[in-house]
């Protein structure tokens, strides 16, 4: 399974915000729940989806394609804009099916972005609809080592990795947040090196893309990669290893978004 597969998957689900909670200076967690999230797979490590938010005044039309392939996105693009919902992408913090209920984490910067914005108000029985994507992350039981890296954007996924990976699993994590109020407890093997760097006017993923250079992997052929975030870290960060032997198809890499450019 990889970022690659994520049109295979077309699970929707609408979904109520059922609670709202701040949990840490940039964090809101906002669980939704409902009934058809017993049909949702449970994918585990960085299971993303397709976020279809309302529209921030009048009505939403929430009837949108079965299928989010290439013919799914123009179908939704022809929508009316005034009444299309808003569309991101997002990481599952957890999922509990048997009560039928999934977590989201948000970064939240003020009134910057639709989803920000929603985030810091949505009460409940708000409705949203997800579109199951996969997971991007492919686990490698041959991997002799792991490293993950990413900024406060990729802090969900990170933390779900960790928290599947099996126990013997060892490597790096490298998390860029924007406040040390940001930083949490991580289900990780122990095996694992977390390295917390605290951003202050830095480029958004600089700080994460320095260390991750100053970290040797025992054997650069059978590492596992997984470098997301604002833009110039992963295409810093896998130009980085390839260098160093890591073959290019042991890397997962995305830009989540681009500095100056709205993406929450």
């Amino acid at each position: 399974m990889s970022f690659k597969e994520a049109s295979k998957f077309t699970t929707m689900c609408e979904v109520a915000v059922i609670a709202n909670e701040q949990i840490s200076p940039n964090f809101r967690r906002i669980t939704v729940a409902g009934e058809e999230l017993a049909q949702l797979p449970r994918h585990g490590f960085d299971h993303w989806f397709r976020l279809f938010l309302p529209q921030e005044s009048g009505e939403t039309n929430f009837d949108l394609p079965k299928k989010l392939g290439l013919i799914g996105y123009v179908k939704f693009m022809r929508m009316n804009s005034a009444t299309r919902p808003y569309l991101r992408n997002y990481t599952v913090a957890e999922f509990r099916p048997d009560q039928r209920e999934l977590d989201i984490d948000f970064v939240v910067h003020g009134d910057h972005g639709p989803a920000s914005r929603w985030a810091q108000r949505a009460g409940a029985g708000d409705t949203v609809v997800l579109v199951d994507q996969g997971r991007g992350f492919d686990p490698d039981p041959g991997a002799a080592q792991y490293l993950l890296a990413g900024d406060e954007t990729v802090l969900p996924a990170i933390a779900g990795i960790l928290r599947d990976l099996p126990r013997e699993a060892r490597g790096l994590a490298v998390l860029e947040v924007a406040d040390a109020g940001d930083r949490r407890e991580l289900a990780a093997p122990a095996g694992f090196d977390i390295r917390w760097l605290v951003r202050t006017d830095e480029h958004p993923g600089s700080l994460a893309l320095a260390e991750l250079k100053t970290w040797q992997p025992d054997d650069p052929k059978s590492l596992s990669a997984y470098i997301c975030g604002e833009h110039e870290l992963p295409v810093g960060g896998r130009r980085h290893l390839v260098s160093l032997g890591v073959p290019k198809s042991r890397i997962a890499f995305v830009g989540y978004w681009r500095q100056g450019k709205a993406a929450y």
